[in-house]
């Protein structure tokens, strides 16, 4: 009896939920990966999916956690913002390729009395409500400001109505929800946009798949841009 081939292990794609996901899933398809009908199932709470290529499966997960799967190796690569990449800076993450997709910035942000009034102006300490810690007291150092963080995954912009903190940093796209809740952007810290991430040593031990699949989205990104 002959022995059947052993497959390789599938490649584990991590994608995060929100704002990147609809921009990266058309680019996804072009790489030559497409989710299982179930994927797109709204009333479905599976995390893992099949897809079009018998040697890929799909995660999705918060975008803090693709980089965490994709770092340790759970995952094999994935796509998340630039700026959980730098505020993890993972020494066993490589992003070979911006996406030119989600884009937005990090900013600093503060009630507008408080911008009119110029009482932060010469602060040397701030207190500042954010989920990038480390970004965070980066900036402020950079300013000459010691910046005492608190940990917040959401809901920022109610951290200085309700007295948690004078500021907050986190994602600007349009500034409405800011507007809205009486905030001003006051300073940015960087832009972001979505990149692909693989695992270094995945990269190195699984080159031929792996390295096919940067050089897809290295390809349509380079086309779009020269479209």
């Amino acid at each position: 009896m002959t022995a059947s081939p052993v497959l390789p292990r599938p490649i584990v794609f991590a994608l995060p939920k929100g704002r990147i996901l609809d921009e990266a899933l058309p680019l996804l398809g072009q790489a030559g990966v497409v989710p299982e009908p179930e994927f797109f199932d709204k009333s479905s709470r599976a995390l893992s999916f099949a897809t079009n290529r018998a040697d890929v499966r799909l995660i999705r997960v918060r975008a803090f956690d693709v980089a965490t799967f994709v770092a340790h190796g759970a995952a094999q690569a994935g796509i998340v913002g630039s700026d959980v990449i730098d505020e993890f800076d993972y020494a066993d993450l490589y992003a070979p390729v911006d996406l030119d997709i989600g884009h937005c910035r990090l900013s600093v942000a503060e009630p507008a009395g408080l911008v009119e009034s110029g009482a932060s102006a010469n602060e040397s300490h701030a207190r500042v409500a954010t989920k990038y810690p480390s970004l965070t007291r980066r900036h402020f150092e950079r300013l000459g400001v010691q910046a005492e963080v608190v940990k917040l995954n959401g809901a920022m912009e109610l951290a200085p109505t309700l007295g948690l903190a004078s500021r907050i940093v986190d994602l600007v796209s349009s500034g409405r929800t800011l507007k809205e809740n009486g905030l001003v952007e006051t300073s940015r810290i960087m832009p972001v946009s979505a990149r692909l991430i693989v695992n270094r040593a995945a990269l190195k031990t699984d080159s031929a798949r792996l390295g096919a699949l940067v050089d897809a989205f290295r390809e349509l990104v380079a086309a779009r841009k020269g479209a």
